[in-house]
């Protein structure tokens, strides 16, 4: 894919997708998969504790989570992209300390962008809660990419890791990837 072979500018650590995670829980969980009563119990759990970034959500938070995601899913079909899962795993382009921090004791795992199934794959300037939340005006708000789309992307408003890593410049701390695929690595 066109896309892939443009990511060969990429810095080193950028032609990598990270996923954060709590160590105690175990990577690649997302509470939008789980049904909604057991979803809200662990939200709810997390709240009571205090200790993660996680506790701190809104008491909508999954309602608008659940809405975004799915825009975001219909969005990437309409550019060809094919999910196969109804909601994504979210993982980061490159590396952001800032989400390792969230977690009591956070971890991540480090895959290859080149091992992902590009047809299974999104990406938003930002996490996707802002990014599709805000209105004020930034041209990639509201805005879903491909594997394709990227280079151009990152070309014309570079890493926002590089410019943005204390966020004193808005919400968009990292590119996040949506994967749209529970067995997400590419066939060998």
């Amino acid at each position: 894919m066109t896309g892939q072979r443009n990511l060969a500018v990429f810095p080193d650590d950028f032609q990598y997708a990270y996923h954060y995670f709590e160590a105690s829980e175990g990577p690649f969980r997302s509470l939008t998969e789980l049904p909604e009563k057991d979803a809200e119990s662990v939200l709810r759990r997390l709240r009571e504790r205090g200790k993660s970034f996680a506790s701190q959500r809104a008491a909508d938070y999954l309602t608008i989570r659940r809405e975004l995601e799915q825009r975001v899913r219909g969005e990437f079909q309409a550019k060809g992209g094919r999910p196969v899962t109804r909601v994504p795993v979210s993982m980061t382009l490159g590396p952001c300390p800032w989400i390792q921090s969230w977690y009591e004791s956070g971890q991540f795992v480090r895959i290859p962008l080149s091992d992902l199934q590009p047809s299974a794959i999104s990406f938003t300037y930002g996490d996707l809660f802002p990014t599709m939340r805000l209105q004020d005006g930034k041209p990639y708000r509201a805005q879903v990419y491909t594997l394709a789309e990227l280079p151009a992307l990152i070309e014309k408003f570079g890493f926002p890791q590089v410019w943005n890593a204390a966020g004193a410049a808005g919400p968009e701390r990292y590119i996040e990837i949506q994967v749209w695929h529970s067995g997400f690595l590419c066939e060998s």
